[in-house]
């Protein structure tokens, strides 16, 4: 039997309040097995993964955790334990709600009614529709995301407000962080998130504290109902690449393309473009990757940052760290992307090729005085 244990953060100061988003897909489901094979989890596409070019890094084995199941309290105990050794404040744990449809709801729902492990937490509701695009079946919809009304935006908060109540949820300002992946596409949002603050406050609280995620770092979260924006360079990277560069990106595509390769590019020359300067007048936060490598999903359609050690990505957190250094304590957020998205190849649990090199990293750049 399971016991509350607290885990806090082993930094008794550090310099930013660092965030792990958190994938839950290391269980099956019905749906995944319909879709994808019977006992289908994130481990499925990770474990098969293979080489497809000179020095590409796969598989990424995993080391201390081994290929663990998130039904396990045992697992995610020792998840927590870990982050909160090497300085993470909490895990923002990926929520899926289809017009109240849940899926992967299972290890988030046991943390939240067991009370272990005792960490931090928020969520982030990954609002997008599911297809097969990282299989090469971009046209198949396995489920779609959509927005009937505001009724079922009442049912969603309410079926949230467990967890925003919970003492363990992340604040900010002493209102719960919640993010949102997809933000613009949240219909009428103004409206929308207005209501869920109304609601919030009837339930107790001093309102919500609502986080979008944008690529684009000009963009004014508050215009959308938003009070911040968290910003993946990645994503910033890869739309500059496609709108300045189009004529040199679809030569290189299709050179890659007939040599059944995926779109490489070297991690070293690119982590000065993952972190966004900061706009006068927007809250937002950076988002780090210590690797991204989603060929295990997608194959020879994949992208890689190729090259990662902990090195360079002690680099990549510094510019992060410095941007948010004169900013409030309470405010002083940075999102790592992520705790454990394996197939995508980006991860802080340690593998067995650097074992807890990125997160010995991750803990002296945030103790640093």
């Amino acid at each position: 039997m399971m016991t509350k244990q607290t885990i806090e953060s082993k930094n008794t100061d550090p310099r930013a309040r660092m965030i792990a988003l958190y994938l839950p897909q290391y269980h099956p489901i019905p749906e995944n097995d319909g879709w994808w094979g019977r006992g289908f989890t994130e481990w499925t596409n990770a474990a098969k993964a293979r080489p497809l070019f000179r020095g590409h890094y796969q598989p990424h084995i995993p080391a201390d955790l081994g290929y663990y199941d998130l039904r396990l309290p045992e697992t995610r105990l020792a998840q927590a334990t870990m982050a909160g050794d090497y300085g993470i404040e909490a895990f923002c744990y990926y929520h899926y709600w289809f017009a109240g449809h849940r899926l992967l709801e299972r290890p988030f729902n046991e943390v939240l009614v067991s009370g272990v492990p005792d960490f931090p937490f928020c969520l982030c509701w990954a609002n997008q529709t599911w297809t097969g695009i990282w299989h090469g079946e971009p046209k198949r919809v396995l489920i779609e995301q959509n927005y009937p009304g505001m009724e079922d935006h009442r049912c969603h908060f309410e079926t949230l407000l467990p967890a925003f109540l919970d003492r363990r949820y992340l604040k900010v300002d002493g209102k719960p962080l919640f993010m949102v992946n997809c933000s613009v596409d949240l219909p009428d949002s103004l409206r929308v998130l207005d209501f869920w603050r109304d609601l919030a406050s009837k339930a107790g609280l001093p309102g919500l504290f609502l986080v979008a995620e944008h690529w684009n770092p000009d963009w004014d979260p508050k215009s959308y109902g938003y009070d911040a924006v968290v910003t993946i360079g990645l994503w910033t990277w890869r739309y500059i690449w496609a709108t300045w560069r189009q004529p040199i990106k679809k030569i290189k595509e299709k050179a890659l393309k007939l040599r059944g390769r995926p779109r490489v590019y070297e991690y070293g020359k690119i982590i000065d473009h993952l972190v966004p300067e900061k706009k006068p007048g927007i809250e937002s936060y950076p988002c780090v990757i210590p690797n991204w490598d989603n060929t295990p999903r997608s194959g020879s359609n994949g992208l890689v940052l190729h090259g990662s050690t902990p090195e360079l990505f002690r680099l990549h957190l510094r510019q992060a760290l410095d941007r948010m250094c004169d900013v409030l304590r309470e405010h002083r957020i940075v999102f790592v992307k992520s705790w454990n998205e394996w197939a995508e190849g980006n991860h802080l649990e340690p593998d067995q090729r650097f074992g807890h090199r990125y997160l010995e990293v991750l803990r002296d750049e945030l103790m640093k005085p």
